[in-house]
């Protein structure tokens, strides 16, 4: 679904991305981690076109910057950027139809119920709460369905139900055969959903593991994380398991 290919990306002399490559596979769940500074950021910004860049990113096979893989993505930023003049259901109509979507009242209506939005519709965006607005970024990136979805930090400002419904939601998406791509620091929050672990530090992919392989291991993913991003050189580690001195 999603293929990142030696993506390099200097900003002057600061070299935030080097050389970075990593897949996300058709219905799967994967999870990017890294300390500040190590080119999260970087990264998820060159997915979804918004940086210049050296390499290939693809989605579906195609060029990041195309149409027709901008039509394949959602994305839900970690500050939601929201119309202060429109209401919450002003906003769910907008993307409905900038994607031209058919049928979609029903799944709305759904998202409010399970997010705590339905008794908000008729509200401003600058009148919600931090945690509201961060519901209803949420909301807006789930409602065309794309097959690949990119979220992140998507975990903070929410309470506990509304964490509930994400994970159950991610697994539903997941089920679909659609793909998840989640960057954050907060490894205990995603840490029963992933299916791979990409770890960045100095923007080099610094490990990158499957779930069974780790499993294999007997460490867990917060071990893995201090293990190869505090350690001097940093460790490689494969999806199959084998580890490779970087």
């Amino acid at each position: 679904m999603l293929n990142v290919i030696e993506v390099t990306k200097k900003y002057g002399k600061t070299l935030a991305c080097d050389n970075v490559s990593f897949q996300v596979d058709d219905g799967s769940i994967t999870v990017l981690l890294g300390p500040n500074g190590a080119g999260k950021s970087t990264i998820i910004k060159s997915i979804i076109g918004f940086l210049r860049f050296d390499g290939q990113i693809k989605i579906d096979g195609f060029p990041c910057k195309s149409i027709a893989a901008k039509r394949l993505l959602g994305y839900v930023p970690e500050i939601p950027a929201l119309y202060p003049n429109l209401t919450v259901s002003e906003h769910m109509e907008f993307v409905a139809r900038a994607y031209k979507l058919n049928g979609y009242k029903d799944y709305i209506d759904e998202l409010f119920d399970r997010f705590e939005l339905t008794d908000k519709k008729k509200k401003f965006g600058d009148e919600l709460s931090k945690g509201m607005q961060q519901k209803l970024n949420i909301c807006l990136g789930l409602l065309p369905r794309p097959k690949l979805l990119l979220f992140d930090e998507p975990m903070i400002g929410l309470d506990p139900h509304a964490i509930k419904e994400l994970k159950l939601i991610f697994e539903e998406i997941r089920s679909e055969g659609r793909s998840i791509f989640v960057s954050t620091h907060m490894i205990d929050s995603i840490d029963m959903l992933w299916d791979r672990t990409i770890i960045l530090k100095g923007g080099k992919v610094c490990a990158n593991v499957t779930r069974g392989a780790l499993d294999k291991s007997g460490a867990t993913l917060e071990q893995l994380f201090f293990r190869v991003t505090e350690s001097e050189g940093g460790t490689a580690e494969k999806t199959d398991g084998n580890e490779e001195q970087a």
